[in-house]
């Protein structure tokens, strides 16, 4: 697994579990086209709004499938992501990461990120405290996760990743009255990840030995 080449806040890691083993060679059908989502458990990300940053107005927008797929995909065969988030390969496999969460209970949102307008980050929202990675930190009631990638090479290396992460942290406090924290786990050898929470305001609550990786704990509390 190597480290991206730009000392840059390029990609953070998705979580152990998210997609279910293939057996090689072996990719899932294509789905049809689902219906909209119903709620999820993260009140109503789709709602949430837009957020000034002084990188531009940054809002998320659900994933929808096939809308969305394409996007994702493209995204998922950068090198620079492919390196943590596991993903790269024919489209097939990104639908089958996305729809896992889309035909959920809702405790996971995926998200394009979009600034001024324009799709620039995918991002994963869920309920940590719900998520197997639970069972390995002292978790609390409604902690949220977090995951994200900069797609466009050119958003990377510019410190857009700390700006989004810290204005997607305080908006979670703000819409999710009873999450205390923000929380998220990237690869310790993703330096840039690493160092983009830190920049962001998160702090590093300690090293967890997660199923295919050794994660650094970020956590960013309610002040």
């Amino acid at each position: 697994m190597n480290r991206p080449a730009r000392p840059s806040d390029s990609h953070h890691d998705r979580r152990p579990g998210t997609v279910q083993p293939q057996q090689p060679g072996v990719l899932p059908k294509p789905r049809a086209p689902r219906r909209p989502a119903g709620p999820d458990l993260l009140d109503g990300v789709g709602r949430w709004g837009a957020t000034e940053t002084v990188a531009g107005q940054f809002r998320f927008q659900p994933v929808r499938l096939p809308r969305d797929l394409a996007q994702v995909t493209a995204w998922m065969n950068d090198p620079v992501v492919a390196a943590f988030w596991d993903l790269a390969g024919p489209a097939e496999l990104t639908e089958h990461h996305l729809a896992q969460q889309l035909d959920g209970d809702g405790r996971s949102v995926p998200c394009l990120g979009l600034l001024d307008g324009t799709p620039m980050s995918y991002w994963e929202l869920y309920r940590a405290d719900l998520d197997p990675i639970a069972r390995h930190y002292p978790a609390l009631p409604h902690d949220t996760g977090v995951h994200l990638l900069l797609g466009p090479p050119e958003c990377r290396g510019r410190g857009i990743g700390p700006v989004l992460l810290r204005a997607v942290a305080q908006r979670v406090l703000t819409e999710r009255h009873v999450t205390r924290r923000v929380v998220a786990e990237p690869d310790v050898r993703n330096i840039p990840s690493v160092r983009a929470f830190l920049r962001a305001g998160f702090q590093h609550a300690g090293d967890l030995a997660l199923p295919g990786k050794h994660a650094a704990l970020m956590v960013y509390d309610r002040h």
